[in-house]
């Protein structure tokens, strides 16, 4: 994106996580959002300068950066759904906002569906929101559980890549045959029709979780799109960082203890998706939600020793 627009700025997102970069491993949410360190140490300020960060799911603090640097900015990278600080959704007109913006001041759209890509759909959160992005980049889910990684855009972007452009890029194993072989092999055996079984075993699951919590008298928040999910602890809609933030994570603690004791193994972060698979039985699912209405029963009385209503 700087070679093909010549500018140096980046805009990222609060919470937001693109790789173990040194100009995007700013405010990167998940596993350092987890540990209390947004901000990783070892960055160089100089390198960190150039990376301008605004909360997710604000307009109007992404058009008051457009109004302040735009012709300075190469792109704008966002998550398509953000999953790095849990399943967080754009709300509507935010992605076609970041379009419109990115267009007009001549700067390239990122969209890192590492996370929602084949999750969000078949064509990642791009084919569900109806953007287009200049850039797009995958990875994991391509791999057929094999280590793997791609990226790709429009032609005229690409061609400034070498050979055909002086963007040099390479790569001990770009281009892997096992890995993309595998890969493929994955990605023929899903269908529309694959999609929505997938879509609807999500959905059984999520307003099962819904109904445990209610039952047990615990608030919680759930957001899930396609076979992503998190349930937050939270009373209040959480649509950025600093929502997501006021969750309740000494609750998410006692859930997460509790269901790994029941033997399902979430991940162990507030600040994570849960992803459904096609592996996943009905029987799966029927287990998750015995052990779920256990472990919300024992949130419940958590909160209660906490005087929380």
């Amino acid at each position: 994106a700087r070679g093909y627009t010549g500018r140096d700025k980046i805009v990222k997102f609060v919470g937001c996580y693109h790789g173990h970069s040194d100009g995007l491993l700013v405010k990167a949410g998940s596993g350092a959002a987890t540990m209390g360190v947004p901000d990783s140490p070892g960055i160089p300020s100089e390198i960190a300068a150039d990376t301008l960060t605004i909360p997710y799911n604000n307009p109007e603090a992404v058009k008051e950066l457009f109004a302040q640097y735009g012709d300075e900015i190469a792109a704008v990278i966002v998550e398509g759904v953000a999953g790095n600080m849990g399943c967080v959704l754009p709300q509507p007109g935010y992605l076609p906002l970041l379009r419109e913006l990115t267009q007009k001041a001549g700067a390239l759209l990122i969209v890192d569906e590492v996370m929602s890509g084949f999750r969000a759909a078949a064509g990642g959160a791009c084919e569900y929101f109806d953007i287009t992005p200049d850039l797009i980049c995958l990875g994991k889910v391509i791999g057929g559980g094999l280590p793997v990684g791609a990226f790709g855009g429009k032609r005229e972007v690409m061609e400034k890549l070498a050979p055909q452009g002086p963007v040099y890029q390479a790569g001990t194993l770009s281009g892997n045959p096992l890995a993309v072989t595998a890969g493929l092999a994955t990605l023929n055996k899903l269908s529309a029709d694959r999609f929505k079984e997938l879509t609807a075993k999500t959905e059984t699951l999520c307003q099962g979780l819904e109904a445990a919590a209610q039952e047990a008298g615990v608030p919680i928040i759930v957001h899930r799109i396609g076979s992503m999910f998190t349930v937050f602890f939270n009373e209040h809609e959480v649509t950025d960082y600093d929502t997501v933030a006021t969750s309740h994570l000494d609750e998410f603690n006692v859930y997460f203890l509790a269901m790994l004791e029941a033997g399902v193994y979430l991940a162990p972060s507030q600040f994570e998706c849960g992803f459904m698979s096609l592996a996943h039985t009905d029987e799966d699912i029927r287990q998750t939600l015995a052990a779920a209405r256990t472990a919300f029963q024992k949130v419940a009385a958590f909160r209660e020793q906490k005087g929380r209503k």
